[in-house]
């Protein structure tokens, strides 16, 4: 008469069991603990902006064998530098040091490196405040600042 029903029990038990196992998955760790905006240097948003630190060249990875147009740019927003891949042809002239530029993701699966470029996960898209797609194309001219 003062006894639960065993399903009450059982009910509890698959609860707690399912909650143990959760932590054995490691992307539903990640998204728990928001560990992708925490080591994300752009704060998990998708564009950021910085200041040109230098300009470098990077070996492409086997079996290619050329050298990717790369700027290490600095963040404004937290100070954390990051390399980012000049695309297209002729962007390296187009970009000097100090410049401001905008980064976004280059597009990579789950975010990581795209391609043959090691380490690389960022590209430049905009220079003090222009495209860099109508830069290359001569629609408009460089913005000194």
């Amino acid at each position: 008469m003062g006894r639960k029903p065993n399903g009450l029990n059982v009910g509890k038990a698959l609860k707690r069991r399912r909650k143990t196992g959760h932590w054995a998955d490691k992307m539903w760790k990640r998204r728990t603990l928001h560990l992708k905006s925490k080591s994300d240097p752009l704060g998990g948003v998708s564009q950021a902006k910085g200041i040109v630190i230098e300009k470098r060249q990077l070996e492409a990875k086997q079996p290619n064998s050329a050298m990717r147009k790369c700027c290490v740019v600095q963040l404004i927003k937290n100070g954390r530098q990051v390399t980012a891949f000049m695309p297209k042809d002729g962007a390296q002239k187009m970009i000097d040091e100090h410049d401001e530029v905008i980064i976004e993701s280059i597009g990579g699966k789950k975010g990581r490196a795209k391609g043959d470029i090691p380490g690389v996960r960022w590209q430049v898209i905009k220079v003090n405040g222009q495209s860099l797609d109508a830069l290359l194309k001569k629609k408009i001219e460089k913005a000194r600042k």
